[in-house]
């Protein structure tokens, strides 16, 4: 519990920090493009229109999902999963990008993973108004569910700072990890309810409840909850209960390991 309070204690200690090597990232990787940071919103819109005309129009034939819009539906997971997945990439292979930095001078190197997550929301919350205007477009009327949403953000980034944590570290100590990495996520995009109705899929009922303990799915399913007005959190309690011992195990898994392994980070590399 020490090494957990330490390592988010550093996260308050130097949010300042966070917030500037974040925008200084963004403006380092789209300094050279016309469109500059207009690429965050632009990139995944393009990806979002190809997965509609692949699985919209040309699998589902323009079949809602229940009495739900596809784009709709397939639009609010898509969100969060673009995310998501940019940031478990990002933060995992963060520290190891920045070695240069952490090897000349004191820093603290918990909050690399954190500079990745804070980053990718410049490319998050234009995508959420998007989101937010679809489901306008398309009838939807906000309510009452509408303010769970915060919770699953808080879920969604709590998730992605215990996992990122963990995957940074152990990027350092096992380099191969960061492409294994890369692997699975890409078998996560079709598990993870991003694209895919796993509810309505011909899996066994024990398969589908299975998937849907995946930390991932938790996530992406909470956020069509609230916008498109299902149910609430507590609803679910078992899965939410899974959903946060997971977190919990992550984070203290990944706090152990940070501050055992990373006066050391310079000597694995």
């Amino acid at each position: 519990m020490k090494e957990i309070i330490t390592v988010i204690k550093e996260q308050f200690e130097h949010i300042g920090m966070i917030f500037r090597m974040s925008r200084y990232e963004d403006k380092a990787d789209y300094q050279n493009h016309y469109l500059g940071l207009a690429w965050q919103v632009l990139n995944p819109a393009i990806q979002i229109g190809i997965y509609y005309l692949v699985f919209g129009i040309g699998l589902r034939q323009g079949q809602e999902v229940g009495d739900v819009p596809f784009i709709v539906w397939m639009l609010v997971g898509v969100t969060a999963w673009f995310y998501i997945n940019s940031t478990i990439l990002g933060a995992s292979n963060s520290i190891y990008k920045q070695i240069s930095l952490v090897s000349k001078m004191k820093f603290p190197v918990s909050v690399l993973p954190t500079t990745t997550i804070v980053g990718n929301l410049t490319s998050y919350f234009p995508m959420v108004a998007i989101v937010i205007g679809t489901v306008l477009f398309f009838g939807i009327s906000p309510s009452i569910y509408w303010i769970q949403y915060f919770y699953y953000f808080i879920c969604m980034i709590s998730f992605l700072f215990a996992f990122g944590l963990l995957n940074a570290t152990i990027t350092i100590l096992i380099r191969d990890y960061h492409i294994f990495l890369q692997s699975i996520i890409r078998l996560l995009f079709y598990i993870s309810g991003a694209i895919v109705n796993i509810e309505n899929s011909q899996l066994p009922v024990f398969a589908v409840k299975i998937l849907k303990i995946n930390p991932i799915y938790y996530i992406i399913d909470g956020f069509r909850d609230s916008f498109l007005s299902r149910e609430w959190f507590f609803e679910k309690a078992a899965y939410t209960l899974i959903f946060w011992g997971i977190v919990l195990t992550m984070l203290i898994l990944g706090s152990h390991l940070h501050m055992k392994f990373r006066a050391k980070f310079v000597d694995y590399i």
